[in-house]
């Protein structure tokens, strides 16, 4: 009898076993796959499409008379509604600007060094509500009381490289993460962390840091493998490894071509660079689901500013995410709209950038300026086409 008990007694355990281990590779499967293996969206065809036909006509006039040349692409959901391109990759050359051009993305960059703390978040290697000095070492007293959540979302008050002495030098002489860490390491925080916003590239330089320190690899590299390369996005990359069209700015003596970026100085704050196409798989990716968790996803697109935050320039206060931000942009044209859009605009060295995503109709709109000083045509031509593509009313003007 003893026997046949021991003997029941371990089938029960075997059985127990099994059943755990059956629970643990679906718990893996159904939590982890989106962390593991990125969904990779299908690419259309590449080729011209006009289905929006009153933005064809503006987009048109608008690099008739000198005022854009870049790339446009909309799309809802997988399908494109609109991919066209104007003007010149090098006015010195004459070469066009074509449909798969490659673009620096200036601070539309940091929604990728947001969602590589997120991945690894997601993964166990850290959380956002992690000290900074957890990461960063040797690591100043002042920063003490700021969380990778406070860099994220601009609320550390890390100074940003713009308000650090010696700038002009600075922005032009090539450098590394620990040279940046060191730089910012010598000035204290403009506030208490979590009490103000304060937009920062020199905290998404230490994102960056954070990066390389909890996985253990260079912070480009990281993104190629977790991100890019998974992805399919063969067109992505650090801007000082690729082949870019040349950015130009309308100065006194005309448009003027400014070949030396120096993207070094902000690795994690702006130093992507991209086409249209691959910045349509990556936002499929990101707001369609497959490249972090649900959580993940939430906590980057949600507000993480003080409740108290005053206006910004006498218009509403956006949400401020990670890497992202929120707003009714179309309340600022006219007609106008009221839609609530996730975007992030991009600025650095003769390009000017506006990348915006609208979750209810899943709308996509991307442009891409070679340009710097066609800030406001970028911003008019992006709610131009997610008006169009809304079915709302076609703007045809900015509101001063």
């Amino acid at each position: 009898m003893r026997r046949r008990g021991a003997n029941w007694t371990g089938m029960v355990v075997a059985a127990a076993l099994i059943i755990g281990s059956l629970g643990l590779i679906w718990w893996q499967a159904t939590t982890q796959t989106a962390v593991e293996r990125p969904f990779a969206p299908t690419r259309p065809p590449l080729a011209v499409v006009e289905d929006l036909p009153r933005l064809k006509a503006a987009l048109e006039d608008q690099a008739a008379r000198g005022r854009f040349s870049g790339a446009v692409l909309v799309a809802r959901g997988d399908r494109i509604l609109f991919r066209q391109v104007h003007g010149p990759a090098d006015r010195a050359t004459g070469e066009p600007i074509r449909l798969n051009s490659r673009f620096r993305l200036a601070s539309i960059s940091k929604q990728f060094t947001a969602a590589a703390i997120l991945r690894l978040q997601d993964e166990g290697m850290l959380s956002v509500d992690d000290p900074l000095c957890r990461w960063i070492q040797p690591c100043p007293e002042a920063w003490a009381p700021i969380r990778l959540r406070h860099l994220l979302s601009h609320t550390a008050g890390v100074p940003d490289l713009m308000a650090q002495a010696n700038w002009g030098r600075r922005r032009v002489a090539p450098t590394t993460l620990a040279d940046l860490t060191t730089a910012s390491s010598f000035y204290r925080l403009q506030f208490e962390p979590g009490t103000k916003i304060r937009y920062s590239n020199a905290g998404y330089n230490l994102l960056a840091a954070v990066v390389e320190a909890a996985s253990g690899m260079e912070f480009h590299a990281w993104l190629q493998a977790n991100f890019f390369t998974p992805l399919g996005m063969l067109d992505t990359g650090y801007d000082g490894s690729g082949t870019i069209v040349m950015g130009y700015a309308d100065l006194a003596g005309g448009v003027t071509p400014q070949p030396n970026a120096n993207v070094s100085v902000i690795t994690g704050a702006g130093a992507l660079y991209s086409t249209a196409d691959d910045l349509l798989v990556w936002n499929r990716a990101l707001h369609g689901g497959g490249l972090l968790t649900d959580q993940s996803y939430a906590d980057m697109i949600r507000d993480h500013g003080p409740a108290d935050a005053p206006p910004e320039r006498g218009r509403p206060r956006r949400d401020w995410g990670y890497g992202l931000f929120a707003n009714r942009l179309g309340e600022r044209v006219t007609p106008g709209f009221p839609d609530r859009q996730i975007y992030h605009t991009g600025s650095w060295s003769g390009f000017r950038n506006m990348v915006a995503h609208q979750p209810e109709g899943d709308v996509t709109v991307i442009v891409l300026s070679n340009n710097y000083h066609r800030q406001p045509e970028v911003f008019l031509i992006s709610q131009q086409a997610l008006a169009e593509a809304l079915g709302r009313p076609f703007p045809t003007a900015l509101l001063r």
